[in-house]
């Protein structure tokens, strides 16, 4: 008996052990033919058939859990295109993702098809011009994987992979493929993945998902496509090496020092003489900046001393003095020859169509119409808080959904959009295991009705077991409510039922705690995007319900959605009424606590609306000594309804990852560009503190406390008036309090953002002095 048990445990083992060899990304999908399909009950069934897979070499295979599908496909993201599917998961074998050898390189399976001297190499089944050993061939050797004309070493030659060349004269030639073993970085090391782990001069690097000695945006969860792991050093914002933060709290970062590899850098597909996306791949002639100044030599540290130099950014294509975006700026730029100006943007040609105008949000709440084809609102973040990857952007996914190719989609920054015609706004994410998602937006015809909220809410009940309302809370598992149609209005089939279509997985009584009795939406399977259903309808075996949350009112989720316009307070771009309603408006006739009234619930700086609430305060109390922030005690409570809502409060020390989406607010300055006397919004990223601090930028002036948003061109910004208003950044659904205004260089100006105090620097404070006072 215990032999036998211990058969089995070895037997789950190996089961379940079946996915490591393999990288799964959710929402992609492969369409290649010679395909094989199958019918499992588990993912891990699915792995089985690809690894016994007879009728071809299976690279990957797609895995639809609801419709229990299996695909085995000879094909990956190496080899070909990347398409959308919701419900599909792709895993690809590790072994054919990897570009470099080991050992030998028997077991090499990557996608080099160059040889030592840069031949192209011919393929391994044709005859021209070279013809192979009769004993070289996919027949004599099929799992050597001769089917393309990839790098390969079929007879463990000691030289390690090699193929046949397309050039007559030369009949084979070993490849230079990089050794796994060798820790070097190709280029500036933006895709270097080694396990160095300490700078140049022999610091240790501090854990990237650490904020002590040294707090900073770098946050892996936030950026998955930045590969932060460990303490390794890595290269996540475009410097000319990688680095890391020091354990040293003296010394904030220093770069690593990583050999460069000795194979070939890699090569830019395409060399362009326009610009596409943001320009990275840029390689034209012009050599003047926006403004008619001549450009600098990148090879010259006159009259402008700097380090974006051809021997840094080797791949960058830094000729003579050309328009280039060596460092991930927005678009081709260029050191000047006017000592005055340091740098300014090109006016480089775009590949496509004429840029498309800012979109216009419209006033009213947030929501889509029909397939939300025409959707043109500032939604950034997928219905799981996933951020959106930029349409311009081909990191971490791959795709052809560019505003180039759909010119009329409008598919500006990360912006949620339907340019395909799928059932709902969507976009690529940044995290490289979830290829896109639907966004967090709701149908204007599914909106529950305007009702106005209570002036003064009860907290919501914790849910019990089975949640008879119909909403639901979180994604919906206890979800127990009446709705039995989809997001499309289809009429849900029944759980027992088979017809129209059969299913194992979900039925009474295979999960008879699930609420399956009837045809109602339920999430048996904890799907984050909610509950769901097989539906009724023969050509759509299942589909998402339109389930509303419990949720009642909650601080910084306004009733009213903001336009969350890119415009700038400095130029003007007016907030719809009542969007922002955790703004107030601070007058005072001296610094007696007694001469400050408090306005809330107002939009115009006027103050006239039958909304507003007045408040004096009775007690200022001021932040740590040289901080820029201070807590007003009211005289009285506000009473909170739409129009009067305070935004959340960030976790202690959390530190906004670089390039957030952010906003501020106010009715400060305009320099005289209209809109005054209204409520003005302006959005822009976080600039790490790293990056805001080089000398090019407030050289060292951000302390600890502060944090840095705006564009790095400038035009955006907050201004004199606006002091002490609030930076809020969006996400999970959420405005949560980051910022606040504290300090700049002027007013919008290039390459000086704004500074803000860091709020969740002072959480401690704020709760001691709340319970104090």
């Amino acid at each position: 008996m215990e032999v036998h048990k211990a058969v089995l445990l070895l037997c789950l083992f190996r089961f379940t052990d079946v996915l490591e060899a393999y990288i799964k990304t959710d929402g992609a999908w492969i369409v290649k033919l010679p395909r094989s399909q199958y019918t499992v009950k588990t993912v891990e069934d699915c792995a089985v058939k690809c690894n016994i897979e007879t009728s071809f070499t299976c690279r990957s295979f797609l895995y639809i859990e609801k419709d229990q599908d299996c695909v085995t496909l000879p094909a990956n993201s190496k080899t070909d295109q990347i398409l959308r599917r919701m419900s599909a998961a792709l895993y690809e074998k590790k072994e054919y993702l990897l570009e470099c050898v080991n050992g030998i390189g028997t077991d090499y399976r990557g996608t080099k098809s160059k040889t030592k001297s840069g031949k192209t190499c011919q393929r391994w089944e044709e005859k021209f011009p070279h013809v192979p050993k009769y004993i070289i061939t996919p027949k004599t050797h099929p799992k050597a994987d001769l089917e393309s004309n990839f790098c390969r070493n079929p007879e463990g030659d000691k030289g390690g992979p090699w193929c046949y060349t397309t050039d007559q004269e030369k009949r084979w030639e070993h490849c230079d493929i990089q050794d796994c073993t060798e820790d070097c970085m190709q280029c500036s090391g933006e895709n270097y993945r080694g396990k160095i782990s300490t700078t140049a001069s022999g610091l240790t690097c501090q854990r990237w998902d650490s904020q002590k000695p040294h707090n900073h945006g770098y946050i892996p969860s936030v950026l998955p496509d930045k590969f932060l792991e460990e303490n390794y050093c890595r290269n996540p914002d475009g410097e000319p090496k990688p680095w890391c933060f020091t354990t040293s709290p003296s010394i904030r970062w220093e770069s690593c020092s990583i050999p460069r590899c000795t194979t070939v850098s890699p090569t830019i597909v395409q060399e362009l003489t326009c610009a596409s996306g943001e320009g990275s791949s840029y390689r034209g002639t012009i050599a003047v900046t926006v403004s008619g100044k001549t450009c600098q030599e990148w090879s010259s540290q006159s009259p402008h001393k700097h380090s974006n130099t051809p021997e840094n950014y080797p791949c960058k294509g830094l000729d003579k003095n050309y328009c280039r975006n060596p460092d991930n700026e927005r678009s081709p730029w260029c050191h000047t020859t006017d000592p005055e100006t340091r740098w300014e943007y090109c006016s480089v040609p775009s590949c496509g169509d004429q840029p498309i105008p800012e979109p216009v949000i419209p006033d009213g709440e947030e929501c889509y119409e029909g397939d939300g084809s025409s959707y043109r609102g500032a939604m950034s973040e997928t219905i799981s808080g996933k951020k959106c990857q930029f349409w311009t952007s081909m990191e971490p996914h791959q795709h052809s959904k560019t505003p180039q190719n759909f010119p009329a989609a409008d598919l500006r920054r990360n912006l949620c959009r339907n340019p395909d015609g799928d059932q709902a706004p969507w976009c690529y994410t940044t995290d490289p295991t979830v290829r896109w998602e639907y966004c967090n937006i709701e149908r204007c015809d599914s909106k529950p009705g305007t009702q106005e909220p209570p002036t003064n809410p009860e907290p919501a009940a914790s849910p019990s077991t089975s949640q008879e309302t119909d909403c639901k809370v979180g994604n919906g598992a206890t979800y127990r409510g009446p709705t039995s149609t989809t997001i499309m209005g289809v009429t849900c089939q029944a759980w027992s039922s088979m017809t129209p279509h059969h299913h194992l997985s979900f039925n009474p009584e295979t999960h008879p705690d699930k609420g399956l009795e009837s045809n109602q939406c339920r999430n048996p399977d904890n799907d984050v995007n909610g509950p769901w259903c097989y539906t009724t309808d023969p050509n759509k075996k299942w589909d998402y319900c339109q389930i509303p949350d419990c949720d009642g009112l909650k601080c910084g989720q306004p009733a009213v959605k903001p336009k969350r316009c890119f415009g700038r307070i400095v130029g003007g771009c007016i907030s719809k009424a009542h969007s922002w309603p955790w703004q107030i408006s601070l007058r005072t006739r001296s610094e007696s606590p007694s001469a400050y009234k408090i306005l809330l619930g107002i939009h115009t700086e006027r103050a006239t609306e039958s909304s507003k609430q007045e408040r004096d305060v009775s007690k200022i109390i001021k932040g740590p000594a040289g901080t820029d922030i201070a807590l007003l005690k009211l005289d009285r409570p506000a009473l909170l309804n739409n129009k009067v809502l305070p935004a959340c409060l960030p976790d202690k020390d959390y530190i906004v990852p670089s390039d957030t989406e952010c906003y501020v607010t106010g009715w400060g300055e305009t320099e005289g560009t209209g809109g005054e006397g209204f409520l003005k919004e302006t959005g822009f990223p976080v600039i790490e503190n790293k990056v805001c601090n080089r000398p090019s930028f407030l050289n060292g002036l951000v302390k600890e406390h502060h944090m840095c948003a705006g564009n790095i061109e400038g035009g955006t910004d907050s201004c004199e008036g606006d002091s002490g208003g609030p930076l809020v950044c969006f996400s999970q659904n959420t405005f949560v309090l980051q910022g606040v205004t504290s300090w700049g260089l002027g007013c919008a100006k290039a390459m000086k953002p704004g500074v803000y105090t860091r709020v969740s620097k002072f959480i401690n404070w704020i709760e001691q002095s709340m319970k104090e006072n």
